[in-house]
């Protein structure tokens, strides 16, 4: 076998149908299929967000209860794509284009991993806060939750489908969340003041206002990893 010839059908397997497959098809392949998975990972937390602020209007505690037990899930796929994202690197030694990409992607899993985390902790002060509606405390935290929401998904969306402009888009979106937190907080102070409030409850509808400024944060970040994985750029300063 050995000392056929190079150009022999046998050694390339023709006879067979085997086909050898290009090095660059192999890393289109491998790239798309860890687009896919980070796909599925962002739209499962932006589905758990839903699950979360639809089980808080209808004081449904059992599913509040097991989005936590399902915490772990989330982090466990993040290890997984970190690790076909540094092996794609390591393996393949993709060219500029390439490796903004599977950089970017390598990012972006760790925030919506952190929104996921995020998620979380929102779940365990609605449970400590009893299932009290929320609008109850300020009259803007649903509207933040709604426009935390519509920010995040929209980043994703622009991460997903390289869309530069819907990127800075959500980028300069941000701002609508800030003032919607700060108005949260304003509700919570005029609470504290004129009414018999409990103070450990409105800290905790504090925390988790916070907490979704946090994730309209991990929002831009995503938004900016799309930027960059087009452009080479981030926040105006060339990386790659």
């Amino acid at each position: 076998m050995y000392g056929k010839k190079a150009g022999s059908r046998c050694e390339t397997g023709t006879e067979k149908g085997v086909h050898t497959m290009s090095p660059r098809t192999l890393f289109e392949q491998e790239l798309s299929q860890l687009r896919n998975e980070l796909k599925a990972m962002c739209f499962h937390v932006e589905a758990v967000y839903d699950k979360l602020f639809a089980a808080a209007g209808e004081r449904d505690e059992d599913t509040i209860v097991g989005i936590l037990e399902q915490d772990n899930a989330t982090r466990e796929t993040e290890k997984r794509i970190e690790s076909e994202c540094l092996s794609l690197i390591t393996r393949q030694h993709p060219l500029a284009r390439d490796l903004r990409i599977v950089s970017a992607s390598l990012k972006v899993v760790t925030d919506i991993q952190r929104v996921g985390v995020h998620v979380t902790d929102m779940a365990e002060l609605i449970l400590r806060l009893q299932m009290q509606p929320l609008a109850d405390y300020s009259a803007h935290l649903p509207g933040m939750a709604e426009e935390t929401r519509n920010l995040l998904h929209s980043a994703i969306e622009a991460f997903l489908h390289r869309n530069m402009e819907a990127a800075q888009k959500v980028i300069d979106g941000d701002d609508r969340v800030d003032d919607l937190f700060n108005r949260v907080k304003e509700d919570l102070v005029e609470k504290l003041r004129n009414e018999a409030a409990d103070v450990d409850d409105c800290i905790d509808v504090l925390m988790l206002a916070k907490y979704l400024e946090k994730i309209g944060d991990h929002a831009v970040n995503v938004g900016e990893w799309e930027i960059f994985q087009e452009t080479g750029n981030m926040r105006n300063v060339r990386l790659l």
